[in-house]
């Protein structure tokens, strides 16, 4: 049997207890996949994944979905598929120049989806499973050096020393910089490199959250996993002081760091009418604020926050901090996702011996 007459079989001789696909809508546009959309939900209510990652899930699903109405006629039977129609699809994405880790982030959708299917009693086994996928290039995480953090930690405070005269447009406008919001963005950047959060848990972090007399922080990672995090004092100084301006100490339910835009006190279809709780910062505001922050420090505009992170890691692991540790305070599921950073140290420990050594 070739490619195209797996897909391409009728309606009727489907596996008696496999929900029927998806079929065109009237106007000619599919409806939405059951099987799909119950993985969706599974994956943001049970298995609290971020909305960033269910969104990517849902493209890469409905990616296969309009190769397979193209190719073969008719939207995916899922049960119904086999290997050699995952190796055309490879091919496929192959041919569109797309990059490695794209490809692989797509099949990695797919290997959830069917395990997903499997435990449901919709496939006995995943046909994506052991597929031949292109490596990833190794590249190694990027960091900053400490001197390169110090300034990049001073940046926001300068920057409301200055903002009278950096932006007059602000001043014309009769809106005044917020002090909060500048004092708020330099606890940001200390909580991150003292926790070395990813920019979703920091988001998400509630006045709650901290044990000021323990130093230390509660936060919830991927998958709904918790864990305890050491703060640093800088860290929870800069929270205090930052707190100092608000108009009243957040509530334990508050968000630790609030949004001060205009928008934040708009009502949203997530808030009830009249609820006048302060709102998170979110992810695009801060990584905004962030690159200016980095032009102003004079390094890099395209760093992120993640490689906060990373410099976090790699710092820890230069001061002699073992591997297993840093894993459980980066909050990796796997070793082998923090032995990354060893190839950072040893990249260094190489570039010392061969400064320092006679015989090197």
């Amino acid at each position: 049997m070739n490619e195209g007459s797996r897909l391409a079989q009728p309606a009727d001789d489907r596996r008696p207890d496999a929900p029927a696909a998806s079929q065109p809508a009237p106007s000619g546009e599919p409806v939405a996949d059951p099987l799909v959309e119950s993985f969706l939900q599974h994956l943001a209510h049970e298995r609290g994944a971020s909305p960033h990652t269910c969104r990517n899930y849902r493209h890469a699903l409905e990616t296969f979905a309009r190769w397979c109405r193209s190719e073969q006629g008719q939207p995916p039977n899922w049960p119904r598929l086999e290997r050699d129609d995952f190796r055309s699809f490879l091919r496929y994405l192959a041919r569109q120049n797309l990059g490695r880790i794209t490809i692989r982030l797509t099949f990695s959708a797919l290997r959830s989806f069917y395990r997903f299917l499997a435990r449901r009693g919709h496939v006995a086994a995943s046909p994506v499973h052991d597929l031949h996928l292109p490596q990833p290039p190794r590249r190694l995480p990027r960091h900053l050096s400490v001197e390169q953090l110090l300034q990049l930690l001073r940046a926001p405070l300068q920057a409301l020393e200055t903002a009278g005269r950096d932006e007059p447009s602000v001043a014309r406008r009769g809106r005044p910089p917020l002090r909060e919001a500048f004092y708020r963005d330099y606890a940001i950047l200390e909580t991150l490199y003292s926790c070395g959060l990813r920019i979703s848990e920091l988001c998400q972090l509630r006045a709650g959250d901290l044990h000021w007399q323990e130093a230390l922080v509660r936060v919830r990672g991927k998958g709904r996993k918790e864990r305890l995090v050491p703060i640093g004092r800088p860290a929870l100084e800069a929270i205090r002081t930052y707190w100092s301006l608000l108009p009243q100490p957040p509530a334990p339910d508050h968000p630790v760091f609030q949004s001060h835009s205009p928008r934040a006190g708009r009502p949203s279809a997530k808030r009830k009418p009249g609820d006048g709780s302060p709102q998170p910062i979110t992810p695009g505001l801060l990584q905004r604020r962030l690159k200016q922050y980095l032009v102003r420090a004079g390094l890099d505009p395209d760093i992120t926050p993640h490689q906060l992170r990373h410099s976090y890691a790699t710092h820890l692991l230069e001061a002699g901090a073992d591997l297993r540790s840093v894993q459980e305070l980066l909050g990796h599921a796997h070793l082998v996702t923090t032995q990354v950073y060893t190839h950072v140290t040893t990249e260094r420990l190489k570039r010392v011996y061969d400064a320092a050594h006679p015989r090197a």
